[in-house]
């Protein structure tokens, strides 16, 4: 748990190349792969253009958490969560698969890794994230995995929750 995040025996999760994918702390040896992570060109209006950007709020912002995503040998991507003090909630946010890797899961089992992560803390009522309304592709997969948008919106992105009490861990 030095990520802060309990390790939840699940399932293993895999890709559709069938290598492992794992959430991994942020250490010496994977922080400059994880800042080299970039998505395709056509998601850069949705989220940020390299993992760097993520990495600096976690580092500086001091609400983040940040994680590598790794499939197989390679660290293929980046996701964070937070938990807000305000109303409760753990968020997940900040999540960028790497061009390369997109569309062979990847971007699925890291959001079901954390998700379990997450809802297995005592403190977790319900995990929320945001997107922006024109991400079609994350809008399916966010449905897919049970997130419901809320009809709150942070910034101008749509903004949807699962209840921890129905995710699998």
């Amino acid at each position: 748990m030095t990520d802060g995040l309990p390790d939840v025996p699940t399932d293993v999760l895999t890709d559709s190349r069938d290598r492992r994918v794992v959430l991994e702390e942020i250490t010496d040896a994977n922080w400059r792969d994880v800042a080299d992570v970039a998505p395709a060109d056509d998601q850069r209006r949705f989220v940020a253009a390299l993992g760097a950007r993520y990495l600096l709020l976690s580092l500086r912002g001091g609400l983040w958490n940040s994680l590598a995503v790794r499939a197989g040998n390679e660290v293929v991507g980046h996701i964070m969560w937070a938990y807000d003090e305000e109303d409760g909630t753990h968020w997940i946010g900040g999540m960028i698969v790497d061009a390369a890797e997109q569309g062979r899961g990847v971007g699925r089992a890291a959001l079901r890794a954390l998700t379990r992560r997450l809802a297995a803390l005592p403190a977790c009522r319900e995990i929320r994230l945001s997107y922006h309304p024109e991400n079609i592709p994350a809008a399916r997969l966010y449905a897919d995995l049970g997130f419901a948008p809320t009809g709150d919106f942070e910034d101008e992105e749509v903004v949807a929750a699962l209840s921890a009490a129905v995710v699998v861990t």
